[in-house]
């Protein structure tokens, strides 16, 4: 399961941002880098901590794939003449609904939880963070949405994987 969702992800991660696009994309993935940054810092928690063999795998597969995401929509960011950085106004986002990640304060009480509860916390943080970019992906896909035929896959990319993702964890007994 967690092999076809990485292979889901990664198909058509190296394609060309070459087609035209719009201040929906570039919001996308000026939002996307940050959300996926912490997913990233919320699945290396899991290293060194008690979980199942089957979480361990999939915290792995979603750092693999959200770092290659990363990688691709900083290059589309340039490419475009873009910053990567998004406007610190936090107006400036409501058109998609605000920032999606996880209070600092849920990942701080992550990092810190004792073995005994770090799965249920795990389960819980990443979850959620999760459900947050698909809420960014539907927006990019959505009307008033992106055109950028790259951004616009990625997005479909992330609704899919990350869908089922979270179907995963919430699978997952603790």
């Amino acid at each position: 399961m967690v092999l076809a969702v990485v292979a889901l992800l990664l198909t058509g991660c190296a394609t060309a941002a070459a087609s035209p696009h719009n201040a929906a994309d570039v919001m996308f993935l000026q939002m996307l880098i940050p959300q996926n940054q912490q997913g990233i810092e919320i699945v290396r928690l899991a290293s060194g901590r008690p979980l199942p063999a089957s979480l361990k795998e999939l915290a792995a597969a979603i750092e693999a794939t959200q770092r290659t995401e990363v990688e691709d929509m900083r290059r589309w960011l340039r490419e475009w003449n873009q910053p990567e950085a998004m406007d610190a106004n936090p107006q400036a986002h409501a058109g998609h609904g605000g920032m999606k990640t996880a209070s600092p304060d849920l990942v701080g009480a992550l990092r810190t939880a004792p073995d005994s509860e770090f799965t249920r916390r795990f389960l819980d943080v990443l979850t959620g963070q999760q459900q947050g970019a698909v809420e960014l992906a539907q927006a990019e896909n959505g009307a008033g949405g992106g055109v950028n035929a790259q951004a616009r896959d990625l997005a479909r990319r992330v609704i899919e994987s990350r869908t089922a993702e979270v179907k995963q964890l919430l699978n997952t007994k603790t």
